[in-house]
């Protein structure tokens, strides 16, 4: 099949509130919004097929890992998590589709699970999910270090609840998406 010149942004509420936030930045650049709300890795692999590969796009924006740190399906290890983002990265390079891997978003606390430690988790996976991509030669795609404050986790400004960005906080986070797109799609 011939790919579809459309980038899918594969994700949870943060990318399903990004198409709510700025829906011209997905319609004007032929970007595909696929963020269900609450959603974990395990839920994002069984829907891969159907909302990835399935819309044949020339590349995968991922963004993950959040929900599972809470634990919104249950207890999840980091190494659990990464080997989840992984299996995306392979399912979308057995398709021809390039992967970018998105760090996870600075949350210094989860407000629905404030007793979750969340700090480490994340400065973890992101530091295991930067290394991957640096092996594999594939774009990491560093939201984290340009929107974190100095208690690892979002200002207010980028964040109306500590977790979920603002339109300010989609703006920041616009620009940075499109470099790695670019750059992960150029010859």
């Amino acid at each position: 099949y011939a790919k579809e010149n459309r980038v899918v942004f594969m994700g949870n509420s943060i990318t399903e509130g990004w198409v709510n936030s700025d829906p011209d930045f997905f319609t004007k650049n032929n970007f595909i919004g696929r963020g269900i709300s609450g959603q974990t890795t395990p839920q994002m692999l069984l829907r891969f097929r159907q909302d990835v590969i399935d819309l044949n796009p020339v590349a995968v924006v991922i963004l993950a890992g959040t929900n599972d740190i809470a634990g919104n399906t249950g207890p999840m290890t980091t190494a659990q998590i990464f080997d989840n983002m992984v299996s995306m990265v392979e399912l979308s390079e057995a398709n021809g589709i390039v992967p970018i891997i998105s760090s996870i978003l600075p949350a210094a606390k989860y407000p629905w699970k404030p007793e979750v430690d969340s700090v480490g988790p994340i400065l973890e996976l992101n530091t295991m999910l930067k290394y991957y991509c640096e092996g594999k030669g594939l774009v990491y795609l560093d939201y984290f270090s340009e929107m974190v404050d100095d208690v690892n986790g979002l200002p207010k400004t980028l964040s109306y609840d500590g977790v979920h960005p603002t339109d300010e906080g989609y703006q920041v986070m616009e620009p940075l998406a499109l470099t790695a797109i670019n750059e992960a799609l150029k010859d």
